[in-house]
């Protein structure tokens, strides 16, 4: 376990702004990791392996996108006992995201409100950091989480995308196609039938060339948002199952899901101060509609259809719900912020006993 309690650290950084705790804490890590110090947060990986779209975990607990935009801590993150890690959003040029602060916490419902806007230093210099870590080595999974610019069109975002794609896939066990953050204008709206089939059309031919340059075929995961309609939600698994499907219907596990993103719902934090900030709202309100949405898409998708599920996992007994909704594999962020690396191990725990105690 870690030799530092994090309720220590938390009553630090929860003194400062939010965005700037941020950045001393992966200034930290990166300076840490892969030396004798990283005892401070290292935490014994929990083994619990399951394969998901042809990708095998070594646990069902991972770190979701977002905290590592650059890709410069993965080790440090892996050594908190995490099955997976996924860094990004990245876009193809760098860019500065929005005017700060872009980055609020709501304690009194373990909860984060950012606006950040794929705030990032570009493909080239995430390709380079991705390439220095030790973690896949480790035999760990790696997925890269990749974003089209802000100054692109909306409709030439399918360009970024693909462009995107080529620079990491040589390097990913995984790659996610995030097009449901609410802080890109107009983003969320290649969630839409014709905009979703056009996009991931473009990225299947990419990944068929791709698969034959680098001989190794990467599943593509589909980032979707928890506030999607049931009429989006039917559009999202109809187009999922026609890209995911082989010839006999079944799952060929070249595409998945991850559900959710951040949401736009202020209705649990209503009345708390920084609850009208503009963003997406992450944490403990977003469980249950993250939740939902995971039980209709395995309803939707059927078995066998690789799903990721994140959002709202502040314990154990989270994790296990969301598992109990139909993921495959769970994602944290939040709830890593509020309680620390503990939860990781906890989490991996809880999951692995109660899937066993199922069997």
């Amino acid at each position: 376990m870690p030799m530092l309690p994090y309720s220590l650290a938390r009553a630090v950084l929860f003194n400062l702004d939010a965005e700037k705790a941020h950045d001393i804490t992966l200034d930290s890590l990166q300076r840490l990791q892969n030396t004798p110090l990283a005892c401070l947060y290292s935490t014994p990986l929990v083994n619990d392996p399951v394969t998901v779209a042809g990708v095998k975990f070594p646990n069902r607990v991972g770190l979701a996108a977002g905290l590592d935009k650059n890709a410069r801590c993965i080790d440090a993150l892996g050594a908190m006992g995490f099955g997976f890690v996924e860094v990004g959003t990245v876009t193809p040029l760098p860019q500065p995201g929005n005017a700060k602060p872009r980055m609020f916490r709501i304690p009194e419902r373990h909860a984060l409100i950012n606006r950040l806007g794929f705030n990032n230093d570009g493909l080239q210099a995430f390709v380079d950091n991705v390439q220095r870590a030790r973690f896949r080595k480790q035999g760990r999974v790696l997925g890269l989480n990749i974003g089209k610019n802000a100054a692109t069109p909306i409709e030439q975002a399918n360009e970024d995308y693909v462009k995107g794609l080529r620079g990491v896939y040589a390097h990913a066990d995984y790659v996610t196609i995030n097009i449901s953050s609410p802080n890109t204008k107009n983003l969320r709206d290649l969630q839409s039938d014709a905009a979703l089939d056009a996009l991931l059309g473009q990225l299947s031919e990419a990944r068929e060339q791709l698969t034959v340059l680098h001989r190794r075929s990467v599943p593509l995961f589909v980032k979707i948002a928890p506030d999607v309609d049931d009429e989006q939600l039917s559009v999202i698994v109809q187009t999922l199952r026609r890209y995911g499907s082989d010839a006999a219907g079944q799952p060929n596990q070249a595409w998945g899901v991850i559900a959710t993103n951040t949401t736009l719902s202020r209705a649990a934090v209503q009345g708390l101060p920084h609850a009208d900030e503009a963003g997406g709202l992450s944490g403990a309100p977003v469980l249950e509609a993250s939740n939902a949405v995971v039980r209709k898409l395995r309803a939707g998708l059927g078995p066998g259809f690789p799903i990721i599920g994140v959002g709202g996992i502040l314990s154990a007994q989270d994790a296990v719900s969301k598992i109990d909704a139909g993921a495959d594999v769970v994602q944290i962020y939040t709830g890593l912020i509020y309680n620390g690396p503990s939860l990781v191990r906890d989490s991996a725990i809880a999951i692995r006993d109660h899937l066993a105690g199922k069997a």
